[in-house]
C-alpha cells in the first residue's frame, strides 16, 4: 500500500480514504492549503520513512539499564498484534521494539497504570498507541462504540503540534481498521471537527483546552474511556494545565474502571506526587536510563557571549562555510540538514527570523502568537527543507518529531533544565547523532550553569566548558564527590582533542 496515495481530512481528519491521485508533486512531502476559513492536507504517503530511519547507536538503546518500580511488572514480550496491526507496523518501517515499549506494552495489555520515563526519540508515543489500538481491535464493542463522541481512549498533549503529531502517529497504525482516530485542538474550525465526532471517534487525541470545551458543549462524552495518556505529562501537571486535566478526570470513569498511562523524558518528584492523585495505587513506574537525563546521541557545545553578539553568531553558523564560526564549530548550512533555534520570547523569534532572512538564510518560525494555519505551513516548510532553518519558542521543545534535524542551537538558554532536554531532545533521535549549542551570557543565565553543569557532566560526548561555566563546574561538582570532580576537571586540550 506504500504506492497508494493518502488524503488526510481537513484540519486532521479521519484519513482513512484513498486517493490515488498524487496530491503533491513531491513524494512523501506535504502541502497545505487554504480554502474558506479550513486547512486541507494531502498527504500522498502516510507511511513516508524518507526522512527519518534509525541512526548508527539505534542498537545502544538495549543498553541502557532499565529500572521498574511497582508490584508484579509483567516480563518485557514482543507485542501479541492482529494481523491488520502487524501490517501497519511493517508499513510504517518498525522491526524492533524500544526498551520502553518492550517493557510497557505488556503493562497496557494488562490493564496496569503506567508512569513512564525514557530519553528524547526513544519511541514512547508508539509505546502507548500500539497496545491501545491493539486492544481497540480485539473488542467486538468496538464495532458498535466510538459514535457520536465517546470515545474509547483519549490521548492529552500540551500543545497543537503534538496532538497532531500524535493523531497522525494513530492513522498509522489504525490505517484500513474499524478503528477511527479524530483530533481537536484549537484555532480551528468548530463545525468541522464536530463533524468528524458524528462520524464516529474511537481514539481521541487533543489539548486541553478544546476537550474541555467539546466536553462542556455535549459533543464528547468521556463516560466509555478506556485508556487515558497523558504525554508530556510533567508538563501537563506543572504548568498550568492541571485544572484542565482535573476536569478531563472527573468527566471519565474513576480510575480504577480505566487504564491511565503518563509519559514523558522528564518527571520532577513534585510532579510524580501529583501523577499519583490519577493513578491507581499498584502502578508501575519504568525508567529508562536516569530520569530526567539528556539524550546521550546528542553532543552539547556551551558558548559564552554577551546577548549583544548571539545574532552575529548565530548568522555566521548558518552560512556555509566555516571561515568566520567559533573556534571548535563549523557551519550548520550543510544539504539536506535542519537546524532548530529556541529563543525565549514571541518577539525575539520573529525578530531572528526577520534578521536571518535579511541576511539570505531561508528561516521560518514557530510561536503562540502565530496563526494555526501559519504554525502548521512553518512546520510543514521546514520538514519538507523549504526553510532548513525554524525559530521558535518553548511551543516547539517537546515532543516534536522532525527528521534531518542535525542541530538544536538555545540561542536564549531556558530558564529550567526539564526545558534544555526537551529542547535539545529535538535531535539525536532514534539512534541518530545530533548537536546542541547553548549561547550563554554569565550575566543572565546563571542560575542555570549548576544544573546545567549536572546534566552535562553525566553524558558520555560531552564538550569542552567555556570558561564561565568550566569555573562554576569545578566549585559545584565538588559536593558531589571526587567522580565528578576529576572528569570535569582535566586538561582542557584532551577536551578538544576529543571534541
Amino acid at each position: 500500500m506504500r504506492g497508494r496515495g493518502m488524503r488526510r481530512g481537513r484540519a486532521g481528519g479521519d484519513g482513512h480514504g484513498d486517493d490515488d491521485g498524487q496530491a503533491s508533486g513531491e513524494p512523501g512531502k506535504c502541502r497545505l492549503i487554504l480554502f474558506g476559513g479550513f486547512t486541507f492536507y494531502f498527504q500522498p504517503f502516510l507511511f513516508n520513512t524518507e526522512y527519518y530511519s534509525a541512526g548508527i547507536n539505534f542498537e545502544k538503546y538495549f543498553d541502557i539499564p532499565v529500572e521498574i518500580s511497582g508490584s508484579d511488572p509483567p516480563n518485557p514480550i514482543q507485542l501479541d498484534m492482529t494481523p491488520e496491526l502487524c501490517a501497519n507496523v511493517e508499513r510504517a518501517g518498525y522491526s524492533k521494539l524500544t526498551p520502553i515499549q518492550q517493557h510497557t506494552i505488556p503493562a497496557v495489555q494488562a490493564g496496569r497504570d503506567i508512569m513512564g520515563c525514557a530519553q528524547t526519540g526513544s519511541g514512547k508515543t508508539a509505546a502507548f498507541l500500539l497496545p491501545i489500538v491493539g486492544e481497540v481491535l480485539r473488542e467486538e464493542e468496538a464495532l458498535t462504540t466510538g459514535q457520536q463522541g465517546h470515545p474509547l481512549a483519549l490521548v492529552v498533549a500540551p500543545t497543537r503540534e503534538l496532538a497532531i503529531q500524535i493523531h497522525h502517529e494513530a492513522l498509522k497504525f489504525s490505517f484500513q481498521t474499524v478503528v477511527r482516530c479524530v483530533v481537536l485542538y484549537g484555532g480551528t474550525n468548530v463545525a468541522h471537527q464536530l463533524m468528524q465526532l458524528r462520524s464516529g471517534c474511537h481514539v481521541l487525541c487533543g489539548t486541553p483546552g478544546r476537550l474541555n470545551d467539546f466536553v462542556r458543549r455535549g459533543a464528547v462524552k468521556l463516560d466509555k474511556v478506556r485508556f487515558w495518556v497523558l504525554d508530556e505529562a510533567d508538563r501537563m501537571l506543572d504548568m498550568g494545565f492541571e485544572p484542565e486535566v482535573r476536569s478531563l478526570s472527573e468527566a471519565m470513569p474513576p480510575r480504577e474502571q480505566r487504564v491511565t498511562l503518563m509519559f514523558s523524558a522528564t518527571f520532577p518528584p513534585v510532579v510524580q506526587e501529583l501523577a499519583r492523585t490519577f493513578l491507581r495505587p499498584d502502578y508501575l513506574f519504568v525508567a529508562i536510563g536516569r530520569v530526567g537525563s539528556a539524550c546521550r546521541d546528542v553532543v552539547q557545545r556551551i558558548l559564552q557571549m554577551p546577548t549583544c553578539e548571539k545574532r552575529d553568531t548565530i548568522v555566521k553558523m548558518l552560512t556555509p562555510g566555516e571561515g568566520d564560526c567559533p573556534e571548535g564549530i563549523g557551519s550548520l548550512a550543510g544539504a539536506g540538514s535542519r537546524t532548530l533555534i529556541f529563543t525565549d520570547t514571541k518577539k525575539n523569534a520573529d525578530f531572528l527570523g526577520c534578521y536571518l532572512c535579511l541576511n539570505e538564510i531561508p528561516a521560518t518560525t514557530i510561536h503562540g502568537d502565530r496563526e494555526q494555519p501559519e504554525r502548521e505551513q512553518a512546520l510543514a516548510d521546514f520538514r519538507s527543507g523549504r526553510f532548513p532553518v525554524l525559530v521558535a519558542t518553548s511551543v516547539a521543545a517537546r515532543g516534536l518529531d522532525i527528521g534531518s534535524v542535525s542541530a538544536v542551537v538555545n540561542y536564549d538558554l531556558p530558564t529550567s533544565v526539564d526545558e534544555y532536554v526537551h529542547r535539545i531532545g529535538r535531535t539525536g533521535r532514534c539512534g541518530n547523532t545530533g548537536a546542541a549549542i547553548s549561547f550563554v551570557d554569565p550575566l543572565k543565565d546563571g542560575p542555570m550553569a549548576e544544573p546545567l553543569v549536572q546534566v552535562l557532566a553525566e553524558e558520555v560526548m560531552f564538550s569542552p566548558f567555556c570558561p564561565f561555566v568550566y569555573r562554576i563546574s569545578q566549585k559545584v561538582v565538588d559536593g558531589f564527590g571526587r567522580n565528578l570532580v576529576d572528569m570535569c576537571v582535566c586538561d582542557k586540550e584532551e577536551l578538544i582533542r576529543f571534541w
